[in-house]
């Protein structure tokens, strides 16, 4: 179907309305970012749209002037016939070039005031929607919509409305001066531009049309830059020789998606030629019957130059004014998205009528008949699922990966909701309780802790950003997490910059960053503690080093929930619950466990014929450091080395 029947044009209108009817939110976005200096702004516009008027119409007040004074002598008479429109152009001009200057520095303002306050609205919603939307592509593509072109394209709309502004007072001044000359001139002004209008509407729709539809594609390219260029990457990259293989890839996205970029461009200047000889023509047109009035003594050499000028400067106004009109339609487009993207709400959603007291458990924390599935999968990671953790004491979860283990900890901290059943405690479901009041009330060590390029001190503190405990409590923190000897020795202590993204930067090794990330969690102080996999990364002293001290954390009062795959740190808890496919199907303690010769203590068993040892009997001396001596008596090892060897605990 061609692009230039009724009803494409119709459907083309519809859109336009639909929008622009974005022009008054922008507006309200540019007034509540920096209302003092939209004020300032449009001052200036409404000065710099008057001025180009006021200096047509000097051009020809001083052309007629010079006419008459030429060969007149320098009688005062002739040379004040001169100077007063001289000096009234001269001060026009001058007034344009302060305006000009001053639009520089009002714009720079507030464009800076603008990009914060967008990108500010765009982070206070990302934090604010569930886990849910990072679970899906589409949620991805709206956001790097809305975040890549929101600031930019706010701001071209700004500047737009302020040339349509400018330009349109310009352009009614440029007309009342031609009207007297015949009302036909600005007719013809107008339709001698509208090809102008009408490529840019085709044209920018195009490339937004287009941008919009490989937006995964220049995501893909984006990916395929940061495993090139950034840390976290760099190892494997190097190692396995994937250097050319990433650079190949995203040579051939971008080449693709430049060839379709280039095309279009191509297209659109092609276009934006005949336009131009368009308006071209009609100008030599008009400009010809004034010629034919000046030869018949109808018009003075000013008219001439007041027309000329005047038609040529109003042929720019036009085009620039329905360029701009064009340019509004599309970035209308572009800001679209971050209206969507504003408009997403999450899913855990505060109760109404929340309950005042906070929810420290007493008693229990329960998963009754709960079921729930990841956004976008069919399959259930629980079904039906009910289990009973008592309050003030160590709760341990093992399993298979996929069991659903972690997923027990995000519901309990509402990073979702199950689709089915409800989660308790001491009874009362957690949607009854205000999302921040419980989270509060949990402190909790992920599986992929975050590595933040901050300070050791900062790295800690944000377990609770919004509570300052002091040096004592910082330290108190890092000592539970056997870290705090390992900071002393680095070149700033606490104050040393971790990561090497920013000057001066220490990066340490995965076992120093999981305690990192376990001093974090005890800094936060809750009275729920979720541990996922603590000890994953640290070697087998300091593991047993901090299980004879994550004891005094339930001595404090606190409800301690371990998902663990080592036994040597399950074993340490109150009770075990064994998981399999998304149920428990084994609870008791260590010991009763192993009597129970089940899927545990086959699982146990295992260790022991690898040479596995329960780490509370390994001597005390030997807990301190690894072997010395060359010894090849094995030391305590976790599940991890089990499995690396080809040997599934489970």
């Amino acid at each position: 179907m061609s692009e230039n029947n009724p009803k494409s044009i119709r459907k083309v209108v519809q859109s336009a309305g639909h929008l622009l009817a974005y022009i008054p939110k922008i507006m309200k976005l540019m007034w509540d970012a920096a209302s003092r200096w939209v004020l300032v702004w449009g001052g200036l516009l409404g000065l710099q749209g008057l001025l180009p008027g006021a200096s047509v119409y000097l051009t020809k007040w001083v052309l007629d002037a010079a006419s008459q004074a030429i060969g007149q002598g320098l009688a005062w008479g002739n040379v004040r016939l001169i100077a007063i429109p001289g000096g009234l152009m001269a001060l026009v001009l001058l007034l344009q070039q302060v305006t000009k200057a001053m639009n520089g520095w009002v714009q720079t303002a507030q464009s800076e005031h603008v990009e914060d306050h967008i990108q500010k609205r765009i982070h206070d919603q990302a934090g604010r929607l569930d886990l849910a939307f990072y679970e899906s592509s589409d949620y991805y593509d709206t956001l790097n919509q809305a975040s890549s072109k929101a600031s930019s394209k706010s701001l071209e709309v700004l500047q737009q409305l302020g040339g349509f502004l400018q330009n349109g007072i310009t352009l009614v001044t440029i007309a009342a001066i031609l009207v007297p000359y015949g009302l036909w001139i600005p007719l013809v002004l107008i339709f001698s531009t509208l090809p102008a209008l009408y490529v840019v509407v085709k044209h920018n729709r195009k490339y937004h049309n287009w941008w919009e539809r490989r937006t995964m594609d220049q995501r893909r390219a984006r990916y395929y830059d940061m495993m090139l260029t950034y840390d976290f990457a760099a190892q494997e990259i190097r190692a396995f020789d994937l250097g050319d293989h990433f650079a190949e890839a995203y040579s051939d996205v971008r080449k693709w998606l430049r060839g379709e970029r280039i095309e279009l461009e191509k297209n659109k200047s092609l276009a934006t030629i005949g336009a131009g000889l368009t308006a071209l023509a009609a100008m030599g047109a008009v400009m010809g019957v004034m010629a034919w009035r000046a030869m018949r003594g109808l018009a003075t050499i000013g008219d001439l130059g007041l027309f000329y000028r005047s038609f040529r400067e109003g042929q720019g106004l036009m085009r620039n004014l329905l360029q701009n009109a064009g340019k509004l339609y599309t970035n209308a487009m572009f800001l679209e998205h971050l209206f969507d993207f504003l408009a997403f709400e999450p899913t855990i959603q505060d109760p109404e009528e929340p309950r005042d007291e906070d929810p420290v458990p007493q008693e229990t924390i329960t998963f009754e008949e709960v079921s729930f599935r990841y956004p976008e999968t069919e399959e259930y990671v629980l079904e039906n699922f009910s289990l009973t953790l008592p309050a003030r004491k160590v709760t341990a979860i093992v399993g298979e990966n996929g069991a659903g283990k972690t997923t027990l900890s995000k519901l309990l901290g509402r990073l979702y909701d199950p689709q089915e059943g409800r989660v308790l405690i001491d009874g009362v479901d957690v949607r009854e309780h205000r999302t921040q009041d419980l989270r509060d009330q949990i402190t909790t060590l992920f599986q992929n802790p975050m590595r933040y390029q901050a300070t050791v001190a900062q790295n800690i503190i944000m377990g609770n950003v919004h509570r300052e405990q002091g040096r004592e409590a910082l330290e108190r923190a890092a000592q539970k997490a056997l870290i705090h000897d390992t900071i002393q020795d680095l070149p700033k202590g606490y104050d040393t910059q971790l990561g090497h993204w920013f000057e001066g930067g220490t990066d340490l090794s995965g076992g120093q960053w999981q305690r990192i990330a376990l001093a974090r969690a005890y800094y936060r102080d809750a009275p729920i503690v979720i541990l996922d996999e603590p000890t994953s990364a640290m070697d087998s002293w300091a593991e047993n080093k901090w299980l004879q001290s994550f004891g005094r954390l339930v001595d404090e009062g606190r409800t301690a929930f371990i998902i663990t795959h080592r036994f040597t740190t399950a074993m340490h808890a109150d009770i075990i619950h064994v998981m399999g496919d998304g149920e428990i199907i084994e609870s008791g303690t260590h010991e009763e466990l192993v009597e129970q010769e089940g899927h545990y203590a086959s699982s146990w068993k295992a260790q022991i014929e690898h040479g596995w040892r329960d780490p509370s009997q390994v001597d005390a001396n030997e807990t301190k450091s690894p072997p010395q001596d060359g010894s090849e008596e094995p030391p305590v090892k976790s599940v991890e080395e089990d499995v690396a060897r080809g040997t599934d605990p489970f």
